[in-house]
């Protein structure tokens, strides 16, 4: 009657194996699933030691050792959602899920009410929190609140210039004039920004003083204005309209005769002040530096640009970086980092408990949880706009398919047959 048990053992094996290929099958879309695979051991009565049959042991069927998960990587899928993360290589994303600690690799993420990064179930991705654009180091659920970046004034303007050494001198006794150009022999705009983040031209006028000497180069006069400003000692304050202008000369630019701005013992920069803005915004001084300028026989312009400084800015995206980096995009062209996605391992990931909604639960086998920054000791990097795929092949698991259900077939046979030596027995 033992064969009927081993027949029986064998049914059961092969039922097992068909639910996890079932299940297999059944999460072929799911994002971020980890497939599994039944694991068999045969079995056999338990014998004293040494009284083993002569010619054998017979064995009694088979059981289920184990159901053990596959963590091979997914497939990469790219997205037109630039929250959904896919983690390439090892690691799991920390969740704080209604106040429990949850893993899993499922990257689909969105905001909900409340700015909090979520996935589809709302429980709330993990990682560095940020305060004023800065990661602070403490770990908790990451929350976009920055929807406005407020402005910041221009205090540097960093401008290099190339000023014609063919130009002509300004004739001497001719007085600075911004309304006479030939007062000056060139002129730039640039935009600087008041503490209110309202948007102001500074104009810098170029006047040649001289046309350098034997052993000596040119020399260049700057003077600048400001629109938009005023100067606060005048009887009235100024309007939108109002320009301030710098009172007399403000700096002079020596340059060498091989056309290279002079950085010692002369100016480099002037430092616009004494002015105030006609919106009301607190007073700033702008230090402006013309380092990098020359002085060559070319058109006079621009070489390169640079102030700090930016209006109002309303966040118009959000990026994750390979690091796990967030950070906001605003309208005003900045960004701002809002935190950092950390990721965990485990010494044993096998060991894991799946928890359903994909996903998992530590336990003694798996070890405890050790967590960092993408792309350290081990852990996978970050693609942002992309999800990672389930790691299910169809193709495998519909052949597998097939070799289990002629096993479990085999195994009622085997029944049928046992069933048919009995039943002879008891025809006797």
């Amino acid at each position: 009657m033992s064969s009927f048990q081993t027949a029986l053992s064998g049914l059961q094996a092969a039922s097992t194996d068909l639910q996890v290929m079932g299940n297999n099958i059944a999460n072929a879309s799911t994002v971020g699933f980890k497939q599994s695979n039944a694991q068999f051991a045969d079995a056999y009565a338990a014998a004293i030691a040494g009284s083993a049959p002569i010619n054998g042991q017979v064995g009694i069927g088979t059981s289920v050792s184990t159901v053990a998960q596959q963590f091979s990587q997914g497939n990469i899928q790219t997205t037109n959602n630039p929250l959904d993360v896919a983690i390439n290589g090892a690691g799991f994303f920390q969740f704080d899920y209604n106040g429990a600690t949850v893993y899993g690799r499922n990257g689909q993420f969105q905001l909900n009410n409340q700015g909090y990064i979520v996935d589809g179930n709302g429980a709330e991705l993990v990682g560095q929190t940020a305060t004023s654009g800065t990661l602070t180091g403490a770990t908790g659920p990451l929350q976009v609140l920055a929807n406005t970046l407020a402005p910041s004034g221009t205090s540097k303007l960093a401008l290099s210039v190339n000023l014609n050494a063919s130009d002509t001198p300004i004739a001497s006794g001719v007085a600075f004039d911004p309304n006479n150009t030939s007062s000056y022999n060139f002129s730039t705009v640039s935009t600087v920004y008041d503490s209110l983040g309202t948007s102001h031209l500074m104009t810098t006028y170029y006047s040649l003083a001289s046309g350098g000497t034997s052993g000596a180069g040119q020399v260049w006069d700057v003077h600048y204005s400001l629109a938009g400003a005023y100067d606060p000692g005048s009887a009235t304050s100024g309007s939108a309209s109002s320009v301030f202008m710098s009172s007399g000369q403000s700096v002079s630019l020596n340059f060498t005769q091989g056309g290279q701005l002079v950085t010692s013992g002369s100016g480099t920069g002037i430092v616009a002040s004494g002015f105030a803005w006609s919106d009301g915004a607190s007073g700033t001084a702008i230090n402006v530096s013309f380092s990098g300028s020359t002085n060559y026989a070319a058109s006079d312009g621009v070489n390169s640009i640079h102030a700090d400084g930016f209006g109002v800015g309303q966040l118009s995206n959000l990026s994750i970086g390979a690091d796990g980096t967030v950070q906001g995009i605003y309208s005003n062209g900045q960004t701002w980092t809002l935190g950092k996605v950390s990721l965990t391992n485990f010494a044993a990931p096998q060991g894991l408990q799946r928890a359903g909604n994909n996903y998992y639960v530590p336990t003694a086998a798996s070890g405890q949880p050790v967590t960092g920054t993408p792309g350290n000791n081990g852990l996978g990097v970050l693609q942002s706009s992309a999800v990672e795929e389930s790691n299910v092949d169809l193709s495998t698991q519909l052949v597998d398919l097939i070799v289990a259900q002629q096993a479990y077939q085999a195994n009622s046979q085997t029944i049928k047959t046992e069933n048919q030596v009995v039943q002879t027995l008891l025809s006797l």
